[in-house]
């Protein structure tokens, strides 16, 4: 942290920097988040909605949040959303652990009024970023190679619900996009209508599924977890 920064966030600097301010002013108001550092200077905050970024501004003293969906490079169109500042690192780390705990979008935005939530809780509620997501693979010529199985998965009226991302050429099919570890499939296509598959379970085994079965067992994996 440069010389300029450490007039601006003093706070910061006795702390040992921002992921440990933060810590400590959280406990402070009895509260817990677990924030890492990441290589651009900010910290980040896995939670239940999303990840949270941190960035201290250069030019003043300000602390920018954005909230960001896993399993995605941190620009993704679509995917990543400004959600307010503030200068004040108590009332910042207060409202990372509400945030963290599941706290009300409605109750969020009364107690801390520098939130600008109306953006993102509108997708929220329009069923985004799934449905954006699955635009977003069915038209990217990066994932041309798995758009025959993309479809065939977004045509079932319960599948198209699941968030679709794509992990070494495999179709994972997440229930709750805000959550990395909630029930979840891996769909591999081999040649001829031939797939394998494997739960989200820790060293769960690929199966191989007939075509016919693809659907049907997909939907009975993710029911069973």
């Amino acid at each position: 942290m440069g010389t300029h920064r450490k007039d601006l966030y003093p706070d910061v600097t006795a702390a040992g920097g921002l992921a440990s301010a933060m810590k400590e002013a959280a406990e402070l108001r009895e509260g817990e988040i677990w924030p890492a550092p990441s290589t651009t200077g900010a910290i980040i905050v896995e939670t239940a909605r999303g990840l949270l970024s941190v960035d201290p501004a250069t030019g003043k003293r300000l602390f920018r949040l954005r909230v960001h969906i896993p399993g995605f490079t941190w620009d993704a169109s679509g995917l990543t959303w400004e959600i307010g500042s503030t200068d004040d690192l108590a009332l910042l780390s207060e409202m990372v652990a509400a945030w963290r705990e599941g706290v009300p979008f409605d109750e969020l935005a009364v107690r801390f009024p520098f939130l600008q939530l109306d953006a993102f809780v509108k997708a929220f509620e329009r069923g985004e970023p799934t449905s954006s997501q699955w635009a977003e693979l069915l038209s990217s010529e990066f994932h041309r190679t798995q758009w025959h199985l993309l479809r065939r998965l977004h045509e079932d009226e319960v599948l198209r619900h699941m968030f679709p991302t794509i992990s070494h050429g495999a179709i994972r099919l997440r229930v709750d996009v805000f959550d990395g570890a909630s029930r979840q499939v891996l769909v591999h296509e081999l040649h001829g209508e031939r797939y394998e598959v494997r739960t989200g379970a820790p060293g769960a085994a690929w199966i191989e599924v007939p075509a016919d079965e693809l659907i049907a067992h997909l939907r009975a994996a993710l029911n069973e977890q």
